[in-house]
C-alpha cells in the first residue's frame, strides 16, 4: 500500500472524499451509516497534559482477523479506569477489572482504505461478552484517553501486554477525515499500515517488531497520507 502515501498517479489508488463515498457505495447503499472514518498516528513521546484523567480500559478479542476482515469482541469500563500496568497480559487485566466492565460489543470490520473502514457493531450482555473473551480469540489490552485537540476529538491508546509500549493517536469523524490539523506529537501516520491495526496487533504484537519499525522510520522519515485535503502540523 505504499503508493497511497505519495504517488497520486498509481492506478487503483482510492483517494479523497469522493473515493471514500465510492468505497462505501460498493459495499452498502446506506450512505455512511456502517462506515467509520479515521486516521491513525504513531506516537513516540506523548505530552502528559494530553492524558485523560478519566481513561477507559479496553480488552479486545479477535475471533477472525484476516487481510483486514475482523470479528471483534470488546469489553470496556466507563471512564475513570485505573492506570494500566503495561506488564499485565489481557486476560490478567480482564480478570482483575471484570467487576468494572460495563459495556461489551461484537463488531464486524472490513479492510481499511484511505481512512475508510466498514464497521457494524452490536452491544451484547456484559457477562456473556466477558466469558467469550476468556474462552477464545487473539487478545489485546489498552487504555484509551480522550482529548479535544483543535477542531477534532482524538483518542490516544496506550497499549499493554505484548504490545507495550505502543501509543497510537486516532481521530475519527462522521465523514472522511480531510484537511487535518495533526498534533506535533504524531510522529508518522500509520492509517494505511496494516501492521498497526488492532486485529493485526492481536496476532503479531508490536513488541516483536518495534525495533524493525524504528529502523524503518529512521531510514525513510515520517509519512502522512496525501489526497485527503491539506495536512498541517500544530503544536
Amino acid at each position: 500500500m505504499s503508493h497511497t502515501w505519495d504517488d497520486p498517479r498509481v492506478p487503483g489508488t482510492v483517494r479523497g472524499a469522493g473515493a471514500c463515498r465510492a468505497y462505501a457505495g460498493a459495499v452498502s447503499d446506506t450512505g455512511y451509516g456502517d462506515f467509520e472514518f479515521e486516521r491513525r498516528f504513531w506516537v513516540r513521546d506523548l505530552p502528559l497534559d494530553v492524558l485523560d484523567s478519566s481513561p477507559t480500559l479496553i480488552v479486545q478479542s479477535y475471533f477472525l482477523a484476516d487481510e483486514g476482515f475482523a470479528i471483534r469482541l470488546r469489553a470496556q469500563t466507563s471512564a475513570g479506569a485505573v492506570v494500566l500496568d503495561p506488564g499485565l497480559a489481557p486476560l490478567d487485566v480482564l480478570d482483575r477489572y471484570a467487576d468494572q466492565v460495563d459495556f461489551c460489543a461484537i463488531t464486524l470490520k472490513g479492510p481499511m482504505n484511505s481512512g475508510t473502514r466498514y464497521e457494524v457493531e452490536r452491544e451484547v450482555d456484559v457477562l456473556v461478552g466477558i466469558e467469550m473473551i476468556r474462552r477464545g480469540g487473539a487478545r489485546i489490552v489498552k487504555t484509551r484517553h480522550a482529548a479535544w485537540l483543535g477542531d477534532d476529538g482524538w483518542v490516544i491508546d496506550t497499549f499493554g501486554g505484548a504490545n507495550a509500549p505502543l501509543v497510537i493517536a486516532e481521530v475519527e469523524r462522521g465523514g472522511p477525515v480531510t484537511d487535518l490539523a495533526i498534533p506535533s506529537f504524531c510522529e508518522t501516520e500509520v492509517t494505511e499500515d496494516p501492521r498497526f491495526s488492532n486485529d493485526a496487533l492481536a496476532g503479531r504484537p508490536y513488541g516483536l517488531w518495534a525495533d524493525e519499525f524504528e529502523s524503518e522510520l529512521a531510514a525513510r522519515g515520517p509519512r502522512f497520507l496525501r489526497g485527503l485535503g491539506h495536512n498541517h502540523r500544530v503544536d
